[in-house]
């Protein structure tokens, strides 16, 4: 029934969470970073990982990500049928682009090809959301949907899982990643647990046109409303030279940008790549001068998500 011979290789892809306004809802997935992972089945009930990077993360399944999403997986599978994981994970931990849920995503998407495809979409998402919620303390898919879906995509709620994929027109993504650690946990602790009427009514006007804007392909619209009045000036505390990268991309028209989910990296939608370039130099000068390091990047949305390989 199951090729144990079989091997192939995952690239799981990051990803941008929140887009300023959306909080746990809306998020695209790039092109460009990835983690790679090999995998193949095993005839006996077991995950075997190995690390081909140096972050050390547990190998023990229970307390990694990848292994997490997968025992969830496995409680809908029969048989004595195991995996075997090597994991190079190019995306930081804790950099705010995904991390964790291309660990999530990329090995449910491995597993669901290995074992025949058996499980949709929303399967995949919902086992890959166990593997999230070990790194951040909460099944949140805003990460995950556009890792294994591509594109930007919507969640709607959690419970039930109800995600919605749009084709949002093209732009350009200028990342940049200050050396520095947010983790998850920590940012969703600084969040208010109450927030104002006035407050949520301008949030909830910014994402319906938000999402109107990616809809018509309207650039203009989607940059008015790229505009985050309960999150971001929380969260941007955390991070040097936020607000003189906004100033950047304010001064060079960006279509807008924000924190990438809880940070510390950050990105700037672009219409143009030469515009995506500058604001990237401008960035690597800005952090030059604060002494900080830091890593940039000029990318796409990435419309595939999880890409599989037969090696």
């Amino acid at each position: 029934m199951y090729d144990f011979t079989k091997k192939i290789k995952v690239y799981s892809p990051a990803s941008v969470a929140n887009v300023v306004c959306g909080f746990d809802t809306f998020g695209f997935a790039v092109h460009d970073i990835y983690d790679e992972l090999v995998m193949r089945l095993i005839p006996k009930r077991e995950i075997i990982i190995t690390n081909k990077d140096n972050y050390n993360l547990p190998t023990e399944p229970e307390k990694n990500v990848l292994g997490v999403a997968l025992l969830a997986l496995l409680e809908e599978v029969k048989g004595d049928i195991g995996f075997e994981i090597e994991s190079n994970k190019l995306i930081k931990p804790g950099s705010g682009i995904g991390s964790s849920a291309a660990s999530a995503g990329g090995v449910i998407v491995g597993a669901n090809y290995l074992l025949g495809k058996p499980f949709t979409q929303k399967q995949l998402i919902e086992f890959a959301m166990a593997g999230e919620a070990l790194a951040s303390g909460s099944k949140h898919a805003d990460n995950i949907a556009p890792c294994i879906c591509g594109g930007f995509t919507i969640v709607r709620t959690h419970d039930p899982l109800d995600v919605i994929s749009i084709d949002a027109p093209p732009m350009f993504v200028t990342i940049v990643h200050p050396q520095i650690e947010v983790k998850t946990s920590d940012a969703r602790n600084m969040l208010p647990t109450e927030i104002p009427f006035k407050k949520a009514i301008q949030q909830w006007g910014n994402i319906a046109a938000m999402v109107a804007g990616l809809m018509k392909g309207d650039y203009e619209l989607i940059s008015r409303s790229m505009q985050d009045v309960l999150v971001e000036p929380i969260r941007q505390k955390l991070i040097p030279g936020y607000a003189e990268f906004q100033k950047i991309g304010h001064e060079e028209q960006a279509i807008g940008g924000g924190i990438s989910g809880s940070g510390p990296s950050m990105f700037m939608l672009s219409k143009e790549v030469e515009t995506a370039k500058r604001i990237e130099q401008r960035a690597i000068e800005l952090y030059s001068s604060l002494g900080l390091p830091f890593h940039t990047f000029v990318t796409t949305l990435n419309k595939e998500g999880v890409r599989v390989e037969e090696m």
